[in-house]
């Protein structure tokens, strides 16, 4: 336990933290910079003289429930919380879900992007946000909303068994599944994610490659797509984080020049006219 660090970091995030943002009228008297220290115990649920101890780098260890109250209390962000734990010389408790909101900033460039397919999807590969080109390249928006799922449409799709499909989709299979081992061990208490394994479970296909305990992650590899109007397409597939949300944007490029790039160029023009849903299409 690092006190005086903790001591600084609680001072400067109660000071930081406007009373409003806490449920608390400032009223006209205030003179403290955010909120005051008997605020931020009430809120948390702690003594006044057990935080002006903490504050005062003179207090005992807090526990992780008193941790998570006053993570909770100082409005702090997953990035402040996981430091403020750190302090305290405890690891932090798992979040109880992923994240779902998907940035401003992330949604403005999906829309930029009006050449390039491109999806957001979460820690469990639920699809969050798309643009235009990914549609018309995998039709998701045709798709019901259980099927916007990367791995309940790779595992859950009726007849498709991986001794099906080529060795660079039985690759990518591997990868959800290893992605998928990471999401339970990070969000343990999410039901969406515990929900979707056990579903998957009930795959044979899934099962196997879930007792390989595999955990290698690649982001990025090379991606096959067979479109109903421009036909089979090659495309390179890169992976990029969404910082502190535990979120993915994917995106579909193909080199100028190269069939892919045109299948695209043309996928772009033809539009949206005459898409049926299809299988082929979901993002493997």
């Amino acid at each position: 336990m690092d006190q005086k660090s903790l001591a600084a970091f609680l001072r400067s995030r109660r000071e930081r933290t406007a009373p409003r943002d806490a449920g608390i009228e400032p009223g006209p008297r205030r003179r403290t910079p955010g909120l005051r220290r008997e605020e931020v115990a009430a809120l948390a649920g702690i003594s006044v003289d057990y935080y002006v101890r903490l504050e005062q780098a003179r207090g005992p260890r807090p526990s992780r429930q008193v941790l998570t109250a006053l993570a909770r209390a100082l409005r702090l962000s997953d990035a402040e919380r996981t430091h403020l734990f750190r302090l305290a010389g405890d690891a932090p408790e798992p979040p109880r879900r992923a994240p779902q909101r998907v940035p401003q900033g992330v949604l403005r460039l999906l829309d930029r992007l009006d050449d390039t397919p491109a999806f957001v999807h979460d820690a469990k590969y639920d699809l969050l946000a798309y643009n235009t080109m990914a549609d018309l390249l995998l039709g998701l928006s045709r798709l019901p909303a259980e099927r916007r799922n990367v791995c309940r449409s790779m595992f859950q799709t009726p007849g498709v068994r991986l001794a099906d499909l080529t060795p660079a989709q039985r690759d990518f299979a591997r990868v959800c599944v290893n992605d998928l081992r990471g999401a339970l061990a990070r969000y343990p208490h999410d039901p969406g994610v515990t929900r979707l394994i056990a579903e998957l479970r009930t795959n044979p296909d899934f099962t196997d490659l879930w007792d390989e305990h595999g955990v290698e992650v690649p982001r990025t590899y090379a991606k096959t797509i067979r479109h109903p109007v421009v036909g089979e397409i090659d495309l390179h597939c890169d992976t990029l984080e969404v910082p502190d949300l535990d979120q993915r944007v994917v995106l579909y490029t193909a080199a100028p020049g190269t069939p892919a790039h045109e299948a695209l160029a043309l996928l772009r023009v033809v539009g949206p006219q005459n898409l049926s849903p299809d299988g082929e299409r979901q993002p493997r």
